[in-house]
C-alpha cells in the first residue's frame, strides 16, 4: 500500500508546513495549523474530463494574437471599472468577503444584467427554489442563466462540456470537493486543488470562471488568502451589515489596475450601484451642529467626500474614553497629543467619540484635517461652515503636510458645489482648480484654528 503523503497548512494565510507549529511562520497566527492530504497516489487529483485534449506548444510570443479589447461586458458601469472594463476570457475571478455580506447576491445579480451571455450558475449552498426567489426578487434577465445544483467537481465540469456555457460561476469553491482526494470540502487540500482545476479548465475553454470564497473574521476557514497566487483576479467584497454601503475592491488583478474600486448600496431589490457616493455621504442634517467636518478622501483613484463627526465632553469617570469608528483610534490618538502639545488644547480629561458617516473604514491621511477641524468645533462648540472641505495630513510637529491627487480632491469638492477647501500650503494647485472653488492655505494647526474658528 503506497503511502499517503501529509503536510500542515495554516488555515489563516494557506502557507505550506512539513511539520506542525504552534505558531504560523507566515502570519504569526497561533493555533492555526492543520494536518491534510497532499496527494493520494491511487487517484488522479484531475478529473478526466479536463485531460482530453493534446499538450501545449511553445508558441513564438511574436506570434501570440491577442485583442486587448476582447472582454466581456458586465452591463455595471462600477463591476466593469474595478476588472478593468470588463472580464477578460479564459480569467479566473475570486470574490471574497465575510459571510452575510451580499456576495451571493452579487453573484446572481452579475447573469441577470448581462444580456445574451450563456451562464451556468453553480450552488453548492442553495437550492434552485432559493436562488429563484433571489432572482425574482432582483429582476433581470434570466433566460440566459441555468442553475446546477452540485458539489462535486467532476459533475460540474462534465455538465459544463455538455452545457458549453460563456460563464460559469460557481458559489462557493468551500462547498466543492473531488473525489479523486479524500477529506471533507473546505479543508486546504480540497479548495487547492478544486480551484486549480477550474484554473486549467478555464484556460483550456477560454471560458472565465468566477469563484465565490468565504472568510472569517477569525481566518478559521481557507478562502481567498490559499488561492491568491491561483487565480487571475481577486475581489474583496467589503461593508458593514448593519450598513447599507458595500465596497467591492480589487486586490489583485492580472489584467488591470488594482486601485480601482466599486461602490454599491444594498436594497430590497438587489444591489445599487453609487455613481457618486460623495452624494450620500455629505451633511443630510441643519447648519446648527458642531463637531461636523467633510473630508475630501481617495480610495484607489476614486475621489469622495465623506462627514466625519466627532464629539467632545467632560470625562465622567478618572480615566476619559477614546472611541473611533471607521478611523484608526491610534491615530486620532496621535492627532489628539499633537493637539495638546502643539496648540495647548487639554483634551487629555476630556472623552473624545469620532465617527465616519456611512459605515466606511478610512485609511486615507487626507482625513487628518477634517478629525482635527471636527474635534476642535465639539471642544469649541463653535459650527463649522457646511460649504467647506478639509484636505491635508497633520504631522507631528503640528504642520500640515500635503497629500497626493490634490486636483481630483478639488473638483470633487467643486463639482458638489462646496466653497472652500483647507489644504496644506505645500499644494500645488492650477489657477484653472482655483477659479472653481476658493483654496485656503494653511501652514499648520495654530493657521487653522486663525481661518476656521476666529481664535
Amino acid at each position: 500500500m503506497a503511502k499517503i503523503k501529509t503536510a500542515w497548512f495554516c488555515t489563516n494565510c494557506g502557507v505550506e508546513s512539513s511539520k506542525w507549529m504552534g505558531r504560523c511562520s507566515s502570519c504569526g497566527e497561533w493555533n492555526t495549523l492543520k494536518e491534510e492530504v497532499v496527494l493520494n497516489s491511487k487517484r488522479d487529483i484531475i478529473s478526466k474530463s479536463i485531460q482530453k485534449g493534446v499538450s501545449p506548444k511553445p508558441i513564438p510570443l511574436e506570434n501570440i494574437e491577442f485583442n486587448q479589447e476582447n472582454r466581456i461586458s458586465l452591463n455595471s458601469l462600477e463591476l466593469n471599472r474595478v476588472l478593468g472594463g470588463g472580464i477578460v476570457p479564459g480569467s479566473l475571478i475570486l470574490i471574497g468577503g465575510e459571510p452575510g455580506i451580499g456576495k451571493s447576491t452579487l453573484s446572481l445579480q452579475i447573469p441577470l444584467i448581462m444580456s445574451g451571455i450563456k451562464t451556468l450558475y453553480v450552488s453548492g449552498e442553495e437550492s434552485p427554489q432559493q436562488i429563484k426567489l433571489r432572482a425574482q426578487r432582483i429582476g433581470g434577465d434570466q433566460k440566459n442563466c441555468s442553475i446546477l445544483a452540485e458539489t462535486i467537481l467532476e459533475n460540474i465540469l462534465t455538465h459544463a462540456d455538455e452545457f458549453s456555457p460563456s460563464l460559469i460561476i460557481v458559489d462557493s469553491i468551500q462547498t466543492i470537493y473531488t473525489q479523486s482526494l479524500e477529506g471533507s470540502p473546505g479543508n486546504v487540500t480540497q479548495i487547492r486543488e478544486c480551484a486549480a482545476a477550474f484554473l486549467k479548465y478555464a484556460k483550456e475553454r477560454n471560458i472565465p470562471v468566477i469563484l465565490i470564497g468565504h472568510i472569517t473574521k477569525e481566518g478559521s476557514i481557507a478562502g481567498p488568502k490559499l488561492l491568491e497566487h491561483i487565480v487571475d483576479v481577486v475581489l474583496q467584497f467589503e461593508g458593514d451589515t448593519r450598513h447599507s454601503y458595500r465596497i467591492l475592491r480589487g486586490i489583485k488583478n492580472r489584467f488591470g489596475s488594482t486601485a480601482e474600486l466599486a461602490i454599491f448600496e444594498m436594497i430590497s431589490s438587489g444591489l445599487r450601484e453609487v455613481v457618486n457616493p460623495s452624494e450620500m455621504l455629505i451633511p443630510m442634517h441643519s447648519n446648527n451642529l458642531t463637531g461636523i467636518a467633510v473630508a475630501a478622501m481617495l480610495d484607489g483613484t476614486r475621489p469622495f467626500l465623506i462627514e466625519t463627526q466627532a464629539l467632545v465632553s467632560s470625562a465622567a469617570y478618572g480615566t476619559p474614553q477614546r472611541s473611533a469608528t471607521g478611523f484608526d483610534v491610534r491615530r486620532m490618538n496621535m492627532l489628539l497629543a499633537v493637539l495638546e502639545k502643539r496648540a495647548g488644547f487639554r483634551l487629555s480629561v476630556k472623552d473624545v467619540f469620532l465617527n465616519m458617516a456611512g459605515g466606511l473604514k478610512v485609511t486615507d491621511p487626507a482625513c487628518d484635517l477634517a478629525v482635527v477641524s471636527a474635534i476642535l468645533s465639539s471642544n469649541f462648540d463653535i459650527c463649522l461652515s457646511q460649504e467647506s472641505v478639509f484636505c491635508a495630513e497633520v504631522g507631528l510637529s503640528g504642520e500640515i503636510r500635503p497629500v497626493a491627487q490634490i486636483e481630483k480632491r478639488v473638483a470633487e469638492a467643486a463639482k458638489l458645489g462646496f466653497e472652500k477647501i483647507y489644504i496644506s500650503a505645500y499644494n500645488k494647485i492650477s489657477k484653472e482648480h482655483r477659479k472653481k472653488i476658493e483654496i485656503i492655505e494653511l501652514n499648520d494647526i495654530p493657521s487653522l484654528i486663525k481661518n476656521t474658528f476666529n481664535q
